[in-house]
């Protein structure tokens, strides 16, 4: 584990009671209210010195009532130091009202649109979506890219057509562990750490495993070789927790991380787990 706090730079909290997520009706395990004082359970012996929360796709039209509810969390406990929120990029430039409402919020650094969910990713690619995502920039805020490994070639283009955009891949774009597969993902993830504007966080990796019967020497690939593509000043960790839960303990994805990153330098440690978190949202 590591000798210092680290960051997590992907945490998800919510609370049923005060907002909806229909989407959790299919995932029952984790289908109830998980707050800082649950994390702070699940952590165990792991120091987490800051925390950044990742949008929770929660029901439409309650992406600002989610950014209030986390902000008034973040006022009481000064760990939750960054808010990537849901922002309806399709409605193009009109959703500069939406911005407006989240900047309300002292500690919103990013913003995240869901592509993976989509039957069509190529509506990312659609001149509204292109439009709204090209005003992050005058705003100070990133943008973070969900994919899974079949839609890593918009993920690419996205990344390309807006390059004066700061981007973050989530989940090191769900490679298909579960079957073993590497191609595409692989030269793909090559491709993307080619682009400037770009980081890779290492984070929602086992839940892309065989869930009942997964290993760590599964996944150790995948990390190993999005580390070598993208080098240490362009990682970072995050823990996916709540969804992380689905398979595995908060600790069991710090070790396997240390494991992958065996004989490294301090200071690429320290990078990876805390160091490029803090500076591309800016904690």
């Amino acid at each position: 584990m590591p000798d210092f706090p680290i960051v997590d730079a992907h945490v998800h909290l919510y609370d049923v009671k005060k907002l909806s997520y229909s989407w959790l009706v299919n995932v029952p395990k984790i289908n109830r209210t998980y707050l800082l004082e649950d994390f702070d359970k699940a952590r165990q012996q792991v120091a987490v010195e800051k925390i950044v929360f990742a949008e929770v796709a929660v029901d439409p039209g309650l992406h600002i009532e989610e950014a209030a509810f986390i902000q008034a969390m973040a006022d009481k406990d000064s760990r939750l130091s960054g808010i990537i929120a849901h922002l309806p990029l399709e409605k193009g430039v009109g959703v500069e009202s939406d911005i407006a409402a989240l900047k309300q919020f002292r500690n919103l650094r990013g913003i995240r649109r869901l592509i993976e969910t989509e039957r069509n990713p190529a509506f990312c690619l659609e001149p509204e979506f292109l439009a709204a995502l090209k005003l992050l920039p005058r705003h100070n805020l990133s943008f973070d890219i969900c994919v899974k490994h079949w839609a890593m070639t918009y993920a690419i283009e996205l990344v390309k057509r807006c390059p004066n955009v700061s981007f973050v891949l989530d989940h090191i774009g769900k490679p298909d562990i579960k079957n073993g597969l590497r191609q595409p993902w692989w030269g793909q993830i090559k491709e993307l750490a080619a682009l400037p504007n770009v980081v890779c966080k290492i984070s929602g990796v086992v839940t892309e495993a065989n869930h009942a019967s997964w290993k760590p020497d599964d996944v150790k690939p995948y990390v190993a070789h999005v580390i070598d593509s993208f080098g240490f000043d362009r990682v970072m960790y995050g823990s996916d927790w709540t969804v992380s839960e689905l398979t595995h303990s908060y600790p069991t994805w710090v070790q396997i991380i240390d494991d992958v990153i065996a004989g490294c330098s301090d200071a690429e440690r320290r990078k990876l787990y805390r160091e490029t978190a803090i500076r591309t949202y800016r904690l």
